[in-house]
């Protein structure tokens, strides 16, 4: 199984750490464009840290950043800044520009990788990026969320299926590293539809992937459908479960993508029911390290790897 900190080894000589960036981007699913409301699983608040704000410059971001990581390495680290809140490509291409090198002139930043829609991506946008990896290490991370389009169209994500590959493969072509991000859990779809996803990216030129269990924050859309509708929430995945369902998903998955990461945690403050998080038997919180762990444990039980059903190797 191919790690994230294996592929920064390989590219960079040491550990990578992500300084996550808000440059008060907007997005065309809340700003009118696409929508108002938003996809209905976001929100945004839940995944940034205390230093992120756009008030603050770029420079000031990653300098609170670089700070506020400092206490969890001993070892030397380098740094990616990370432009994570909405959609990051979602401007004209001056101002895409001036944040962007003002991110990869702070003298301890060896790269950006730009979280975005497949939506938000045009060919002016993807050429400069193109130019501008020549100079420096560039990825664009995708939010994939689900590759069906009736998915899509339930969690009013505002694109298609279509548009996302077109995205990938055009944003891939021009030489720049692609990622993606996989929400699994979402409603309506199946087990036998989750696992089969993996064969559907493994066609995509991804570079990486990381996949998140559906999490019902307070503050989204999905909260207040659900709440409204039925009063209850969709039952979560159990621990056991979730791991079966990852192994399953990384069997089928192109054995050369990396897998950045394998479930997602937010603040219990941002979660609508907290009690939903997974536990050991003893009632204690399984930590976000121990999940892969778990998942490399399984496979090693099943004597199974990443990629052994890839394409029906098996």
């Amino acid at each position: 199984m191919s790690t994230y900190a294996d592929y920064c080894r390989r590219l960079f000589g040491r550990p990578m750490q992500k300084l996550t960036i808000d440059a008060g981007f907007s997005c065309p699913n809340r700003d009118g464009t696409v929508g108002t409301e938003g996809c209905a699983f976001c929100n945004n608040e839940a995944f940034s840290p205390s230093y992120c704000h756009p008030e603050k410059s770029i420079t000031q971001q990653l300098d609170e950043g670089i700070r506020f990581h400092a206490h969890r390495h001993r070892k030397e680290v380098g740094f990616l800044t990370y432009f994570q809140s909405y959609s990051n490509t979602y401007a004209p291409l001056p101002v895409l520009r001036k944040y962007y090198e003002e991110a990869l002139a702070h003298p301890k930043v060896s790269g950006v990788v730009i979280g975005t829609r497949p939506d938000c991506v045009d060919a002016e946008k993807l050429d400069y990026l193109a130019a501008l990896a020549k100079r420096h290490y560039v990825m664009v991370e995708y939010g994939i969320e689900s590759c069906y389009d009736l998915t899509l169209a339930a969690i009013r994500r505002g694109h298609d299926y279509t548009c996302t590959a077109t995205a990938i493969e055009a944003t891939a072509g021009r030489g720049i590293a692609c990622g993606g991000h996989l929400i699994l859990g979402l409603p309506g779809e199946s087990r036998e539809e989750m696992v089969a996803e993996a064969g559907l990216l493994s066609r995509l030129p991804l570079t990486t992937l990381k996949l998140h269990q559906l999490q019902v924050l307070k503050g989204s859309q999905m909260e207040r459908d659900y709440l409204s509708r039925s009063g209850c929430l969709p039952p979560p995945f159990e621990l056991s479960e979730y791991v079966g369902l990852v192994c399953d998903f990384l069997e089928r998955l192109r054995p050369d993508i990396v897998v950045e990461r394998f479930a997602a945690s937010v603040p219990p403050t941002m979660q609508v029911d907290p009690s939903r998080g997974w536990r050991h038997a003893d009632g204690t919180a399984v930590k976000g390290s121990e999940l892969p762990r778990l998942i490399r444990s399984e496979l090693s039980r099943r004597g199974t790897w990443q990629g052994i059903n890839y394409g029906g190797n098996r």
